[in-house]
């Protein structure tokens, strides 16, 4: 029995020993998570990332188990440079730039900002437990960019390859689990249940403008886009068991639900930090992404050439 299932456990692994799971994939989702914490640290005062509220009034938060926050290890009248550290880091995350070295800054940063900041929301606790789930990733990428081409001629690591690709599918199951809280736990809220969330929504929280809440009005309208955003995340959710050939018409239209989130609702950072982690679930890893290459180009200058030979014959130099 052992045996068997060693066997068949054997059987199922081996193919992901062969297929490269380095790509730009992980690598683009790696750069807007670090881009979405960058922006709230940049553009957000400092008075406001650590504002005292209800229960918190020693902010930045250094209680136990905090200590090891990058803001916890300095004076108040230094929190500003660490902020900007902060962002100098998540800026050379975002380029892309020897993932295996700046795989632990990233994530130390993203876990100091959750862990002591009193306006985190849900994004910055995604882009926390996407970045540590794609830590044995990173350190075993010896890329110097992540953005390189997968090399075709390259050797089969199996052990490393199967590693990474555990990490991936541990990242699925944590965005399959999201949507699926996200969306059962609204059917326990009456405004969701009957269909006005949307619309008392769009009303407190929202930014649009008049012609959109004009249109939320509507009941049919309102109802469609209350009950519409449950069935999607629902969906979503049932996509870790869904065939491959459903994946990309559910990842367009759910990044552009995060797109209208972002624009409506002006919560950039958790529509940034879902859309990386969609990258991550609903499209093939080993698919590289067709992103545009900057090479130099090497330049020919004609320039005359002391040279025993007739003059009507033209030299080049490459410089």
């Amino acid at each position: 029995m052992i045996e068997y299932l060693l066997r068949t456990l054997g059987h199922w692994v081996r193919p992901w020993g062969a297929k490269n799971p380095f790509t730009n994939v992980y690598g683009l989702s790696r750069t807007l998570l670090a881009t979405a914490t960058a922006c709230t640290l940049a553009f957000t005062p400092l008075h406001v990332l650590f504002t005292p509220v209800a229960g918190v009034l020693d902010v930045p938060r250094c209680n136990a188990g905090l200590t090891v926050s990058v803001f916890c290890v300095v004076s108040h009248a230094h929190l500003d440079i660490v902020r900007w550290a902060c962002v100098a880091i998540l800026a050379i995350v975002a380029s892309g730039w020897r993932p295996r070295l700046t795989a632990i800054p990233h994530a130390w940063v993203a876990y100091s900002f959750f862990s002591s900041s009193t306006i985190f929301d849900g994004g910055d606790q995604i882009t926390l437990v996407l970045t540590i789930l794609m830590l044995p990733v990173a350190l075993l990428d010896s890329r110097r960019w992540h953005w390189s081409a997968v090399p075709s001629d390259e050797q089969p690591k199996p052990l490393i390859w199967i590693t990474a690709w555990s990490a991936f599918f541990m990242i699925r199951v944590q965005m399959a689990a999201v949507y699926f809280v996200s969306g059962i736990s609204k059917l326990a809220q009456a405004e969701w249940a009957n269909g006005t969330a949307m619309y008392y929504w769009m009303l407190t929280f929202g930014s649009a403008p008049h012609w959109v809440l004009a249109v939320v009005r509507q009941p049919v309208i309102v109802v469609a886009l209350t009950w519409g955003a449950i069935a999607l995340e629902v969906v979503l959710a049932i996509a870790l068991i869904l065939p491959k050939k459903t994946w990309r018409p559910l990842l367009v239209m759910a990044i552009t639900f995060h797109f209208m989130i972002a624009c409506f609702f002006g919560l950039s950072s958790f529509s940034t930090a879902m859309i990386a982690g969609l990258l991550l679930y609903l499209h093939p890893i080993d698919h590289q992404f067709r992103l545009p290459a900057f090479r130099w180009r090497e330049m020919t200058v004609r320039a005359p050439v002391v040279s025993d030979q007739p003059d009507d014959v033209p030299r080049q130099v490459e410089v």
